[in-house]
């Protein structure tokens, strides 16, 4: 269980192993999982043509969350979102954290976490916001997290990406769409095509003016700073998340520099500024200490889901196995995994049972692993007790589904994976097995319904077509026929651009 681009829950490991340069995430999988940028334009270009709505020159909160509305729908579509609930729970706990202490917002938020191992994050018109899992896996507190991500909704409020395509005249809103997605994502794998998407918008004059300014990125600071405080986090996590942005930067090509740095510019000076400001701040402030238990937890599992499998695996290697977790022994196991080494991966796997067989997530990764290598007489156990702990977990009712399912169990089967239809509603793998286990079980109609919406959020959309034309021929009542037509007009909201 993976979640990529519409949020598939299919395990982590298979996608690099197709694509070892790429995010380490199975490419429809309930996971994690990352879809080439390049995809981008093929859904950008046309929209453009089609020249939907034109923003007016006074942009409204309504126009700003339209926009947001087409972006988000866009990245969807084609990066690779994470359906790990564990991990999407935790940041939105931290996102709606920062939020309350903002309070006015113009917006709802909506955040999502984006399988990419570099440092980004940004937040777009409308409320959106987007963390990358490499930023995850490399902040040594939560507060460092927290900072990013007040920065990002200082953005927001601020409303800075409104005043700027203010200044652009009338522009039409799926074309702000894509040239969000060239500024924004430029650098965060795309390359070429992130050009590509920005010339077929309405070019680099117009992108370029989309950065935030200086004054954007202090003002950003400010009241990122503020909120972040009030929420009650330690203010210094926001200058040293820039300087470990400014660490890990690449220096053999300015095209490679991580994303955040070329849409976020002046860092160096920045962290000058915050670190002025934080200094004439209560001491007390800057003593707060976080609770980083969670993230503790997650960030093995992220590193070794994300990143490509040997660079994981020299990463667990290199730590010293007096500082392991029963985490870092689970990453550890996933990236052997990964690598088809399971004799080494059991032997992982073994290692945190011993150390903390009552953590949840250490009973799902194993059982997951069983599932993966074919004993799922093994991977039930564990599977059910780690639902059982958290009834959320998205990922392992994924599983556990699967193995009821493959079990003759076709009740609970299904039970279980409309609860992880319900936790993740937009992934194409959780659809596509919900779909084939309610066809085995006479079902028709609901079977095609939700394999019409699998080949839909998969951007099949003539399959998607012909599974909806399957139902219709078993939409007897009026139930029935409603949950066709919402299905419908789904299918035309994505598609009437392009």
């Amino acid at each position: 269980m993976h979640i990529h681009a519409q949020g598939c829950l299919t395990p982590i490991n298979d996608y690099n192993e197709r694509n070892q340069l790429n995010t380490g995430l199975p490419v429809k999988r309930l996971s994690i999982i990352f879809a080439p940028l390049l995809a981008l334009l093929l859904i950008v270009t046309p929209a453009v043509s089609a020249h939907a709505s034109i923003l007016p020159k006074k942009i409204t909160i309504r126009d700003e969350n339209e926009m947001g509305r087409n972006f988000d729908r866009l990245i969807r579509m084609q990066m690779g979102m994470v359906g790990d609930t564990y991990i999407t729970d935790y940041v939105d706990t931290l996102v709606q954290r920062i939020v309350a202490a903002k309070r006015p917002m113009p917006f709802t938020i909506t955040s999502a976490v984006v399988a990419n191992p570099i440092l980004n994050a940004f937040a777009i018109p409308g409320g959106y916001i987007y963390i990358f899992t490499g930023l995850i896996q490399e902040v040594e507190s939560e507060s460092q997290l927290a900072g990013v991500i007040a920065h990002e909704l200082a953005h927001v409020s601020q409303r800075h990406m409104a005043s700027r395509l203010e200044k652009q005249g009338k522009i039409g809103m799926l074309s702000v769409a894509g040239m969000l997605a060239g500024v924004f994502l430029g650098m965060a794998g795309g390359g070429d095509a992130a050009q590509a998407v920005m010339m077929g918008t309405q070019g680099l004059a117009h992108t370029a003016m989309l950065k935030y300014s200086q004054d954007d990125e202090r003002e950003a600071d400010h009241v990122g700073l503020n909120s972040m405080v009030k929420a009650g986090y330690n203010p210094e996590g926001m200058p040293q998340t820039f300087e470990i942005m400014m660490k890990n930067r690449w220096f053999d090509s300015g095209a490679n520099i991580p994303s955040y740095l070329s849409t976020h510019p002046g860092l160096t000076e920045r962290i000058s500024y915050l670190n002025d400001r934080i200094s004439r701040m209560p001491p007390a402030f800057g003593e707060r200490e976080d609770n980083d238990a969670l993230l503790k937890r997650l960030q093995p599992m992220v590193r070794a889901k994300m990143s490509p499998a040997n660079t994981a695996l020299a990463y667990f290697n290199n730590k010293p196995k007096a500082e392991y977790s029963a985490m870092d022994y689970i990453g550890l196991g996933i990236a052997h995994q990964r690598l088809k080494d399971n004799k080494s991966a059991l032997a992982s796997f073994q290692k945190a049972l011993e150390m903390d067989a009552n953590d949840p997530l250490v009973s799902r990764e194993t059982g997951i692993f069983f599932f993966k290598t074919g004993q799922h007489d093994k991977a039930f156990p564990y599977l059910q007790k780690a639902v059982i702990q958290n009834s959320r977990d998205a990922l392992g009712l994924f599983y556990l589904s699967r193995l009821q399912a493959d079990a003759g169990q076709s009740d609970r089967a299904i039970a279980n994976m409309k609860k992880v239809l319900d936790l993740v509603p937009e992934d194409a793998e959780v659809h596509q097995h919900l779909g084939r286990m309610l066809g085995q079980s006479g079902d028709v109609f609901s079977g095609n319904l939700h394999l019409a919406y699998a080949a839909m959020y998969s951007g099949n959309i003539k399959k998607a077509n012909y599974h909806a034309v399957q139902a219709e021929k078993d939409a007897k009542s009026d139930e029935q026929k409603k949950r066709l037509e919402d299905f419908q007009n789904t299918l035309k909201e994505r598609t009437a651009d392009t």
